[in-house]
C-alpha cells in the first residue's frame, strides 16, 4: 500500500485532539459537496434549455440552407448544381422557400412582418405542430390559402383565431418596377391580397412578432415571382455528416452562393447560450473555491496538531517529500470525497427532475418543469475543477505548514 495514502487515510478517520479540525474538516467536505452538486445541477439545467431553445428555433432552421451571395433571390433552374442536390442521397427534402416583407392589416390594426413562403412538405419536416398555440398548421385547402401568423402577429393584429373568424388578413407588398409615391394614386404601387389565417405559433419572441408562414404559391403570385426563390432549404436523412454534405455543397455550388448549417444560421444564439453557461460555471468555481480554501485551514491546523507524529517519521526515515504527501494527499482526500458525494447526489438529482419533472416551471405553455440534460462532459469538468482548486490548496497548504516546522529534526534530537 503507498505509505503516504495509508497516513493520509488514517489521519482522515482518526480523531483529532483537537474538535476544531474535525468541525474544519466537515464544513469543507459539506462546501465541496454542496458546490460540485449544485455546479453539476445548473449546468444540466443549461443543457436542458439550450437544447429547448435550440429545438424551438429549429423549426424555423433546416439542416443546410443555401442563399445567393449577392442578392435577395435567384433562379435555381438557372444553375445545374441544384437539379444535382436534389438526388444526392443524404437529402430527404429539397424545399423552395421565399421571404418578403409586407404589411398586414385586419380591421383597424395593421403590423409589419416577415412573410415566408413555404410547402405543405416543410411544415411537417420541420414538426411545427409541436409550436402551434391555437389553430392548426394548416397552409391549404384545395386552392384556398391560409396563413400560420406569430403569436406576436397575432396580437399586434387583434385577431381572435380561436374564435375561427372568417374575416381575411390584407396583404400589401409593392409592385415590382414601381417606386412607391410617384404614382398619383398611391393604391397603385402596391399590391393586395386577402388570406385566411389557420393557426398561431409560439416559437421565440424575435420569430413570434416578425414571421408570418404562407404557402409558397400564395407568395409567387403576390410578388410576381414565378421563378426566383430567396433559399432553398435542406433537410437530411438521419445518420447525414451535415458537414461533409456542407464542404461537398460549397465545392459544387461555388462562391455564387452561400451554405450554412444549423449553427451558422443561429450562431449568435449559440454564442450567447455558451457564454451565458460558461458566466455560470465561473460564478460557481469561485463558490467552490470559497469552500475548498477551507482545506487550508484544516490542513494548517492538522500539522501543528501531528507535530510529535512528523517528528516519529523522520526519525524513521521518512523524507520531507512524503512528509508533504501525506498531507497533500489528506487535503485531496477531503475533497474528493466531497466532489463524487455531490456528484452522485447531483446526478440523482437531475435523473428524477428529467423523469418527474420535482421543480415545476410556473407560466410556460410549452413546458411544465425545468429541463435537464445529464452530459458526461460536465462531470469531468466538475471534476477537474474540485481536483485542479484542491490540489492548489492543499500543496500551498502543505509548503507553508511544513515550512514552519523547518527544524523539526533538531528539536527531536534535543529532546
Amino acid at each position: 500500500m503507498n505509505f503516504p495514502f495509508y497516513i493520509a487515510r488514517r489521519y482522515l478517520l482518526s480523531k483529532k485532539s483537537t474538535h476544531a479540525i474535525n468541525i474544519i474538516s466537515l464544513i469543507s467536505v459539506l462546501g465541496i459537496f454542496v458546490g460540485s452538486g449544485a455546479l453539476l445541477i445548473i449546468l444540466s439545467v443549461f443543457n436542458g434549455f439550450e437544447g429547448l431553445v435550440l429545438s424551438l428555433f429549429n423549426t424555423f432552421s433546416s439542416d443546410i440552407r443555401i442563399e445567393a451571395a449577392e442578392g435577395k433571390r435567384f433562379d435555381p433552374g438557372e444553375t445545374a448544381g441544384f437539379a444535382r442536390i436534389r438526388e444526392l442521397p443524404e437529402v430527404a427534402l429539397y424545399a423552395e422557400t421565399l421571404e418578403e416583407k409586407a404589411l398586414l392589416r385586419y380591421g383597424e390594426s395593421q403590423h409589419i412582418a416577415t412573410l415566408k413562403g413555404v410547402s405543405e412538405k416543410y411544415l411537417s419536416s420541420h414538426s411545427f405542430d409541436s409550436t402551434i398555440i391555437r389553430g392548426q398548421a394548416l397552409l391549404t385547402s384545395g386552392p384556398v390559402n391560409y396563413a400560420i401568423i406569430g403569436s406576436g402577429v397575432e396580437y399586434y393584429l387583434g385577431i381572435n383565431v380561436a374564435g375561427e373568424t372568417d374575416i381575411p388578413v390584407s396583404v400589401f407588398t409593392p409592385r415590382r418596377g414601381r417606386s412607391a409615391g410617384l404614382s398619383l394614386a398611391p393604391s397603385a404601387d402596391f399590391r393586395e391580397e386577402e388570406i385566411h389565417v389557420s393557426g398561431v405559433f409560439a416559437v421565440q419572441q424575435e420569430f413570434d412578432e416578425k414571421y408570418a408562414l404562407v404557402p409558397l404559391r400564395f407568395l409567387r403570385d403576390l410578388l410576381e415571382e414565378p421563378a426566383r426563390v430567396g433559399a432553398i432549404e435542406l433537410m437530411l436523412k438521419p445518420g447525414s455528416d451535415s458537414e461533409l454534405v456542407k464542404r461537398n455543397l460549397r465545392n459544387l455550388l461555388g462562391e455564387r452562393f452561400t451554405v450554412k448549417d444549423r449553427y451558422e444560421q443561429n450562431a449568435l444564439l449559440h454564442q450567447l447560450l455558451n457564454s451565458e453557461k460558461w458566466m455560470v460555471y465561473l460564478i460557481l468555481s469561485f463558490v467552490l473555491l470559497i469552500a475548498i480554501c477551507n482545506i487550508i485551514g484544516s490542513l494548517t491546523m492538522l500539522v501543528i496538531d501531528k507535530k510529535k507524529d512528523i517528528a516519529i517519521l523522520f526519525s524513521m526515515g521518512a523524507s520531507r517529500q512524503q512528509v508533504k504527501k501525506i498531507f497533500m494527499t489528506e487535503g485531496m482526500l477531503i475533497a474528493m470525497g466531497g466532489c463524487l458525494a455531490g456528484l452522485l447526489v447531483g446526478g440523482v438529482f437531475c435523473v428524477l427532475q428529467k423523469k418527474y419533472g420535482l421543480i415545476s416551471m410556473e407560466g410556460a405553455s410549452f413546458i411544465d418543469a425545468y429541463p435537464v440534460i445529464l452530459k458526461a462532459a460536465d462531470f469531468l469538468l466538475v471534476f477537474a475543477t474540485v481536483f485542479a482548486i484542491a490540489f492548489l490548496a492543499s500543496w500551498f497548504s502543505t509548503r507553508q505548514s511544513l515550512r514552519n516546522f523547518g527544524n523539526i529534526r533538531d528539536e527531536l534530537t534535543v529532546q
